[in-house]
């Protein structure tokens, strides 16, 4: 027979459990204009199955076993929402499926049967999902012109993967004394704190939407036009004129100095050479320019810049290596992936393509006449 759970791990289980069906349910309510909200959805629900599996004691049985399945395969998904949320260029695959199947049977098979061996695996690759999913949310933080999203990488996600390690790592290390009390109601609390914390993050009424604007593609015109009057550049002069005149500077540096072919150029260094704030230089690339990525920013002038000379032809014998190191990229490989990614062609084709338009305008006109 189960023992009775405290009243105050009841109380906490019962909290979290009632934020994260909200969290859920708002969550698949947007799913469709929030790029995330699907799979954001679906983690919340498997965390709300791990509050109710793991309250039952092992092992589970009955209407438990399917909750047990989806809470084995969270970390998964875990991986998959992180990615979503700060990768814009994120695309469910086939092996995120084949790793949550494969997640959710071992996790299922270890509690079930209660082998250490099948405990130890499961565990382990528990754990390098949820390494994966705090990786992709530190990895693109420095170049990750978004504010609210930059600061959720480390605040929120990162947060709940040193919670799930911590949960994981001290199940397999600790074994069924893990299930003690003490550290149930600890994993509790833990659990409340960042269902609030993110449900915070999604409620809170804001221009920008709060967490709508982390994963929506497109900045909303309303929260521009709010920020363009208010924040820090209140008290220095003319925001609107001060924003125009740095984009004026800006444009001069991309467009004429070409600094976009510097090697190793960061956020930083650009602004250093406008003299702005590195926060006030994310702020004008991302909502007066559009891009969400400051490598993606570079990357449109440095394709501009290829793009045109493969189309001069003065340059039709210059080696496309030669072009792609011109313009700024480091190497060939991802030179090629980003040209193709842009004109859905090879830079060879691009250049055979182009450079045989004026031939073939020309041979036309002689015919005719």
């Amino acid at each position: 027979m189960t023992e009775a759970i405290p009243i105050f791990e009841a109380a906490l289980r019962g909290g979290a459990l009632a934020i994260l069906l909200l969290l859920a349910a708002l969550l698949l309510r947007d799913a469709r204009r929030l790029p995330a909200g699907a799979l954001g959805s679906l983690y919340a629900l498997g965390v709300g199955a791990y509050v109710v599996v793991s309250a039952s004691g092992p092992p589970p049985s009955g209407w438990l076993t399917p909750l047990l399945i989806v809470a084995c395969g969270n970390p998964v998904v875990f991986w998959m929402l992180s990615a979503s949320l700060f990768d814009d260029a994120f695309k469910l695959r086939w092996y995120h499926g084949v790793a949550w199947a494969g997640l959710a049977a071992l996790g299922a098979a270890c509690v079930l049967s209660g082998e250490p061996a099948l405990r130890a695996a499961s565990s382990l690759m528990a754990l390098v999902a949820i390494g994966l999913g705090g990786w992709c949310a530190l990895a693109g933080r420095v170049d990750d012109l978004v504010e609210n999203r930059r600061r959720l990488r480390v605040v929120l996600v990162v947060a709940a993967a040193l919670h799930g390690a911590a949960t994981i790592g001290s199940g397999f290390v600790l074994g069924d004394m893990a299930a003690s009390s003490a550290l149930a109601t600890a994993d509790m609390i833990g659990l409340l704190a960042i269902a609030s914390a993110f449900a915070l993050a999604l409620l809170s009424v804001t221009p920008d939407g709060a967490l709508i604007t982390l994963v929506t593609r497109a900045t909303h015109k309303g929260a521009r036009a709010a920020r363009a009057t208010s924040g820090p550049d209140a008290d220095a002069g003319s925001p609107a004129d001060m924003e125009a005149e740095q984009l004026a500077a800006l444009n001069h540096l991309m467009q004429v100095e070409r600094v976009y072919r510097h090697e190793g150029l960061s956020i930083a260094n650009l602004a250093g050479k406008l003299n702005v704030p590195e926060y006030r230089l994310r702020r004008l690339i991302n909502q007066r320019l559009g891009h969400r990525n400051f490598n993606a920013f570079l990357n449109d002038h440095r394709l501009a810049d290829a793009m045109a000379a493969l189309a001069d032809p003065a340059q039709a014998d210059v080696p496309i290596l030669t072009i792609a190191l011109d313009a700024g990229f480091q190497s060939i490989g991802p030179f090629n992936r980003a040209f193709k990614e842009r004109t859905g062609m090879t830079p060879t084709d691009f250049r055979r393509r182009e450079l045989a338009e004026p031939r073939a305008s020309g041979s036309q006109a002689l015919a005719a006449e």
